[in-house]
């Protein structure tokens, strides 16, 4: 890619910005040498990578990408056998430690099962010394300053010194404190050359001897070093020349440790650069809501809603941009200041972009193609310095565009044709046109001249376009026409800016009446198509709208189908839970009646079934479902009603409504007995189901007199109850029995103040179906207990 094309189109901003996002040296290095590719699989490779930046992104990561400067000029020092300094290794630690903080977060993000395409590739390029880098952290603070653990020695000799250190300031703080501290110009402590002094009046220094190392510019004040603090201080010297000498020799194995290692170190520099500059592309599309073009080889370029990404986004205009597939040229006509120019620049700028591995600014799904070079003759191109013209220095450029220019290239030429005679002008143009036509390169161009309209229509694989010009407001909307040639309004606009009425009608009075009519043409098939434009977005919103709601639609729907088949799961293993509960009870029940009828050699009694019965009814569970709405609804489609024919489902027996008794009561006749029962317990049954089971004909029930046990459970004991509930469960319980074909049963009453037991007897002696009842015998509960028989 040719370098005047990078400068023409500003491709150089583009990276400024990606250099506001780097964090290492290396990185800059690599931007600096960033130019748009021209192989396919490269620039596929190179957006593959960012996209993987912007995945990472998306996932609220960060690569963990510190300021690293420039370590090169350290590697070569290692590599002549120099020996670095605290700064020098602080830096290259803090290389080797990033490298480690890279992996981790990569080995992180690979147990995380996110996919990337290429970084895990690069990431195993970089080559981690755990051993190296942990000895480097151990010695060096990040500011190159060798830590007390950087060796045995040091960190005794750093103890000695602090202890000596301590001692002299105890000594000479008597000096500040006591009664000698008013003959010192500052009760402080301070130093020079490297020992420490205390500051003495100038005429009061022989109170004290020692040594002087200076004196103040006024010669009022000695720093005095006091005679008993000499050998302290020269002690303190001696451990610090033994603490340099230790340094030193730490820094000397440091670098050892590092020389064999130089490569990898100068390796890993390169990687976390070329990852530091892949987040950098990654944050500049995800700042300028970019988008993952794609690419191909076709010279097909579909560019929606492509926007300039260095004009303010709140302000700039965007346009659908198509070439290479129906033409391969375009000729953009209109007035100036229309935007054609920067339609230009901004399908330039965002094919360096996308050819460098940078998202566009563009809607997703925007294609671009790969171009071995883009060919740009835009702008004002005079040079007074080769005393050329506007004219000549726009031809030098096409001249230099023609020698070079292939079948892959991509040529934009701004007034083509400009700054000469205009029909000259716009014959050279038209022959420009036809040789880049036949070297079959893509070319976009912008002239005023109106036989290029016309030439536009005439040639195969071009097509005309125009800015958008607002007819009411006389002002470009800057929105790209494609297939619409640009109308001349420079007597609209030279109107709108004053010129006089007479004026006006002289320049309309010397146009051609074609040329009127032909602007008339143009001007409404620009109204036909803004207003075609408008409704297109119209429909596109409502379609958004309408997919967005249709998507919400769907993700609850497979919400519900979910909930849905969760609770059916959860409704079915209850139940088989409760059915292996209940056969489990069932089996138990009929194991207890079999063990019962082998104990007793003879066939169970009639009160011993009725109670195995009983147990066996209790594990009857209504199901959950019968609340359901949706059921409830559909039971409501068969609502009860006098005449229904019914089953008891507690009795098992078949009857007839006669009435309806309250909200949920209804009185039925079963056989001769006539009984209030819930209509939960009532289940609907056709007219000839009752019909059949009247006809069957009862079996009889066996006429032998039970005896009356503890054991039975053909009993009602009705002891602590008051009157009324006590009547209404007699009468329920000799139903029951009834209708199980008890031949007795037993009423404990107690004997009490008799109330019960007097109201048993009423209610016994009006049923008629009670064929006798007497007092139970007296080790059975005598007259606290009534015997019933039955027909």
């Amino acid at each position: 890619m040719n370098d005047k094309i990078l400068t023409t189109l500003e491709f150089g901003q583009i990276k400024q910005r990606l250099a506001h996002y780097l964090t290492s040296a290396a990185g800059l290095v690599e931007l600096k040498q960033l130019r748009p590719q021209s192989d396919l699989q490269t620039i596929r490779d190179m957006l593959a990578e960012t996209t993987d930046g912007a995945d990472i992104l998306r996932l609220n990561q960060s690569m963990p990408l510190p300021e690293l400067t420039d370590i090169q000029p350290q590697l070569k020092r290692l590599r002549i056998h120099a020996n670095l300094n605290g700064t020098e290794l602080a830096q290259i630690s803090k290389v080797l430690t990033t490298a480690m903080a890279m992996h981790n977060f990569f080995d992180h993000l690979q147990e995380d099962e996110v996919e990337l395409r290429r970084l895990y590739a690069i990431e195993a390029q970089l080559v981690t010394i755990p051993a190296v880098t942990k000895k480097l952290q151990q010695s060096i603070d990040p500011d190159g300053r060798v830590k007390d653990e950087a060796s045995a020695r040091l960190h005794h000799l750093r103890e000695q010194i602090e202890a000596t250190e301590g001692r002299i300031k105890d000594s000479l703080n008597s000096y500040t404190r006591g009664r000698n501290a008013k003959y010192l110009s500052e009760p402080i402590v301070t130093m020079r050359n490297d020992r420490y002094v205390i500051p003495v009046q100038a005429r009061y220094r022989r109170k004290f001897g020692g040594v002087v190392h200076d004196q103040s510019a006024s010669g009022q004040t000695y720093y005095l070093e006091p005679a008993n603090i000499v050998e302290m201080n020269n002690e303190l010297r001696q451990l610090q020349i033994e603490e340099k000498q230790e340094v030193r020799k730490v820094l000397a194995n440091l670098s050892d440790l590092l020389r064999p290692y130089r490569h990898d170190i100068r390796e890993n520099e390169r990687v976390l650069g070329h990852l530091d500059l892949i987040n950098a592309k990654a944050c500049l599309a995800q700042t300028m809501d970019a988008e993952l073009p794609t690419v191909n080889d076709k010279g097909i370029v579909n560019l929606r809603q492509a926007r300039h990404p260095l004009i303010d986004q709140e302000k700039v205009v965007a346009n659908d941009i198509r070439l290479g597939k129906d033409y391969r040229t375009i000729i953009i006509t209109g007035p100036n200041t229309g935007g054609k120019t920067i339609t230009l620049k901004t399908l330039g700028l965002l094919q360096l972009m996308g050819q460098s591995g940078l998202f566009i600014p563009a809607y997703d799904g925007s294609t671009i193609s790969v171009f071995d070079n883009v060919f740009a003759d835009i702008g004002d191109e005079q040079s007074l310095e080769q005393n050329l013209s506007t004219f000549s220095g726009h031809m030098e450029n096409v001249k230099h565009i023609l020698e070079k220019v292939t079948s892959h290239s991509l040529v934009l030429l701004d007034e083509l044709g400009a700054g000469t005679d205009p029909k000259e002008g716009a014959a050279l143009a038209m022959a420009i046109l036809n040789e880049l036509n036949r070297r079959q390169a893509e070319v976009v161009i912008t002239t005023h001249y109106p036989e290029l309209k016309v030439y536009g229509f005439e040639h195969h694989h071009t097509i005309n376009a125009s800015m958008e010009f607002d007819a009411q407001t006389l002002r470009p909307t800057y929105k790209l026409l494609l297939g619409i040639p640009g109308q001349s309004n420079g007597i609209a606009i030279a109107k709108r800016l004053g010129i006089k009425e007479q004026v006006i009608d002289d320049a309309k009075s010397l146009i051609k009446d074609d040329s009127q009519e032909l602007n008339a043409m143009i001007g409404d098939l620009v109204e036909q198509r803004k207003q075609a434009r408008e409704r297109n977005e119209h429909l596109q919103k409502l379609l958004a709208d309408n997919e967005s709601k249709q998507a919400d639609l769907d993700r609850q729907l497979n919400r519900f189908n979910e909930n849905r088949d969760h609770l059916f799961d959860q409704a079915r293993s209850k139940a088989n839970h409760e059915v292996s509960v209940a056969k489990r009870k069932a089996n138990q029940i009929i194991h207890h009646l079999r063990q019962m009828e082998v104990a007793q050699g003879k066939q169970i009694k009639e009160n011993e079934l009725i109670d195995a019965q009983g147990q066996l009814n209790a594990l009857h569970q209504d199901s959950p479902l019968r609340h359901n709405s949706v059921l409830r609804r559909a039971k409501a489609k068969h609502q009860l009603k006098v005449g229904d024919a019914v089953k008891v489902k507690s009795y098992g027996q078949e009857g007839t409504l006669i009435a309806k008794r309250g909200k949920h009561k209804w009185e039925v006749q079963l056989g001769i007995l006539k009984m209030e029962i819930d209509s939960d317990d009532l289940e609907k049954i056709s007219a000839k189901e009752l019909a059949r089971s009247q006809k069957q004909k009862p079996m009889k029930p066996t006429r032998s007199r039970t005896i009356q046990t503890r054991h039975t459970s053909a009993r009602l004991d009705l002891r602590g109850q008051r009157y009324a509930p006590a009547m209404a469960n007699l009468s329920d319980f000799i139903d029951h029995a009834l209708l199980n074909n008890l031949p007795s049963v037993t009423i404990i009453h107690g004997k009490g103040t008799g109330a019960i037991r007097k109201g048993t007897q009423q209610y016994l002696q009006s049923n008629p179906r009670v064929k006798s009842f007497e007092y139970a015998s007296p080790n059975n509960g005598g007259d606290g207990a009534t015997i019933v028989h039955f027909e």
